[in-house]
């Protein structure tokens, strides 16, 4: 379909009219909305109601507030401004190509290899701090600008922050740090759009009476109209003259403002009270209107038929040059005219997250002493028919991660089972700790590590869990278990609730593979073993998950055209294994690879190859590991194996290279 951009052009243009002061920033916000939009629905994926909630404040620092443009980002001397929450980099990359800081080329190339990525990079020009798990930002910003001061630098600091990311307690220790420390060249901004995910924050966490919160911390707080910029002009203007303390605006926002049916009062009542516009890319239809509605808005005002009465009427309209590009979404696979979800794939059958949210629901029917927990990440981790069946048992616990780990150990301890859930790079990373200390009393608890691996690589290397494995497999009673398909997801959630005695982390890619992973008829989950799923003579590959299995499967199909038979073994154990039915496997190949969706260390690869070494199997054995070595990339799915030489294609070239060396 027809994409449109505003190039920078027309941004000057509109710069260089005789006009209303404020409007002018209206319009060049909603200029920026407009590209944002696009960018996203080039992408197939994105942020699209964080980046609309705080356009306006961006818009004023940017425009009016910082001293980037003079100073220059070189500059020891520039204000910085970054994004805790991260989501709402969309329309930061807007700014900044409206700005002539980001080329066109780059925001045409939104999550994809040598483009932008889905979530801060400070390798991109203009991002001053990558994004991460939520929390880290005040903290972060505080250490630039007690640095500053140390240093004797000019230039203030700008930290916009989440409203569901103040259920993260790091924000609180940051808050008391700062006064302790003196820290007053700090301004932290929290976009209180007052929606998550996809729940109001009220639902999911309240966070209280936060303005005396934060004031108790002895911050000087005011309280704004995000959206109004003369409410903007005059609050920072006020903030220039407090000089002894820390400052922190709460700004009263709407998610999705800017486009009508995005706005979260009305999106939540036209969607049974869920937001439908945090993540992801329009369809063609709900795109088209939403640029047409910014479009229109922003031509109403050019010809003096909107906005401030003080304009001068009659500017020409905005010139849109078409962007013609072909349309993916997160899976790089084409977007139909109809939806951005609609990608040539039984979704229903091939999603493992699908299949665990089904045997949640079956196994908490069976299990009344079984209880869900969440990390403001229901409708990702598919716990929402376990919520409604079971409201009383289902504790949603927001943006805090080692809170809710640290609960679910009390849980245990009380004789409940938990079954804890969130993204894997937080859960196993951020909450490790926690997670270690639950392990050291021995009460059984269930860890479902969601959206592991490489793909989607949209995102970016923070939502891209490739060392979850090594975090949690030095655990001594600790199981990992990744499911290749949806019926191996019943199984692994069966055994885990109802067969082990220790704790168990399910491990889950939270896309399809472009096949189903076929499983044998007679297939049995038996603990520390696999299963071929291709037979083969010359070689033996063992790979987990549905991405990295069609991968070794499609490796399997090339090299069969070149006469070489590579096995390929799923191996959903990734820290147990039955040595008897290993050595069984392997006797017949000299050649043994290994297929991570993980780091090169920590994973199934070093884990295999330590119990061959303590076995004494790797005699007159080449042994071989293929994984994701440095940071994963960020790019479509096909893009990102292809980097790292885990494609199909590129596994089949290297596998014959090596066993055909000489």
């Amino acid at each position: 379909m027809k994409i449109e951009l505003i190039p920078v052009k027309e941004f000057t243009r509109i710069l260089g009219l005789d006009h209303n002061y404020y409007t002018e920033l209206e319009v060049i916000a909603d200029m920026c909305r407009a590209n944002a939009l696009a960018m996203v629905k080039n992408a197939g994926s994105g942020h699209l109601g964080s980046s609309f909630s705080s356009m306006d404040i961006v818009t004023w620092l940017y425009y009016r507030e910082l001293n980037l443009l003079e100073e220059g980002f070189e500059s020891p001397h520039r204000d910085i401004y970054f994004s805790s929450k991260g989501h709402d980099v969309p329309g930061l990359y807007a700014i900044l190509f409206s700005l002539g800081i980001l080329s066109q080329e780059q925001i045409l190339r939104l999550r994809r290899i040598g483009g932008l990525d889905g979530h801060p990079d400070i390798y991109i020009r203009g991002i001053e701090a990558n994004s991460g798990s939520l929390g880290m930002g005040i903290s972060k910003g505080r250490g630039m600008a007690w640095a500053k001061r140390k240093l004797n630098l000019k230039g203030d600091v700008y930290v916009m922050t989440g409203d569901g990311e103040f259920q993260e307690g790091q924000n609180f220790e940051a808050l008391q740090a700062c006064v302790h420390q003196n820290i007053t060249n700090l301004t932290v901004i929290m976009d209180h759009n007052k929606v998550q995910s996809d729940r109001p924050v009220e639902k999911i966490l309240t966070l209280g009476d936060i303005e005396a919160k934060i004031r108790s911390f002895g911050w000087h707080v005011v309280r704004i109209n995000g959206h109004d910029f003369a409410e903007l002009d005059h609050t920072f203007r006020e903030l220039k003259t407090i000089t002894d303390k820390p400052k922190f605006i709460i700004a009263d926002t709407i998610k999705g403002k800017g486009v009508s049916f995005m706005e979260h009062p009305a999106a939540l009542q036209d969607n049974n009270g869920l937001y439908p516009w945090h993540a992801g890319a329009p369809d063609d239809e709900s795109f088209t209107r939403a640029f047409a509605e910014i479009i229109n808005r922003s031509n109403e005002y050019l010809t003096g038929m909107g906005y401030s009465p003080l304009i001068t009427a009659g500017a020409d309209t905005l010139k849109t040059p078409s962007q013609i590009e072909q349309i993916y979404n997160a899976l790089g696979e084409p977007v139909s005219s109809a939806s951005p979800l609609s990608i040539n794939l039984k979704l229903d059958s091939e999603y493992v997250v699908e299949a665990y949210g089904k045997e949640l629901l079956n196994q908490g029917l069976l299990r009344p002493d079984m209880l869900v927990l969440d990390a403001d990440l229901s409708s990702d981790c598919r716990l929402r028919a376990f919520e409604r069946e079971f409201p009383d048992r289902f504790i949603e616990n927001g943006i805090a991660e080692q809170d809710m780990v640290s609960m679910a150990g009390g849980l245990a301890k009380m004789g409940f089972l938990p079954v804890v859930n969130s993204f894997a790079s937080f859960l196993a990373s951020r909450a490790n700790e926690q997670i270690y200390n639950n392990c050291t009393e021995n009460h059984k608890i269930i860890y479902a590590c969601h959206y592991a691996g490489l793909i989607p690589a949209g995102p970016g290397k923070s939502h891209q869990s490739i060392r979850d494995i090594s975090l949690l497999g030095a655990l001594p009673n600790v199981e990992i278990i990744q499911p290749c398909n949806p019926a191996e997801t019943a199984m692994v959630l069966n055994y885990c609730v109802n067969t082990a005695t220790g704790n168990c982390v399910i491990r889950m890619n939270i896309s399809p593979s472009p096949r189903l992973i076929s499983l044998p008829e007679s297939y049995q989950l038996i603990k520390g073993r696999g299963v071929v799923l291709s037979p083969g003579k010359d070689a033996l590959i063992f790979a987990y998950g549905p991405v990295m299995l069609n991968e070794a499967l499609l490796a399997a199909e090339v090299l069969a055209t070149q006469g070489i038979e590579l096995e390929v073994i799923n191996m959903p154990w990734l820290n147990k294994l039955d040595i008897k039915w290993f050595e069984g496997i392997i006797t017949n190949h000299t050649w043994i690879f290994v297929l991570e969706d993980h780091s090169r260390y920590g994973g199934l690869g070093e884990f295999l190859m330590f119990q061959m070494i303590k076995a004494n199997l790797l005699k007159c054995k080449n042994f071989c590991i293929y994984a994701i070595d440095g940071f994963p990339a960020c790019g479509s799915p096909a893009e990102a194996l292809n980097f790292h030489g885990l494609d199909g294609q590129s596994l089949a070239k290297r596998i014959k290279i090596a066993t055909h060396a000489k």
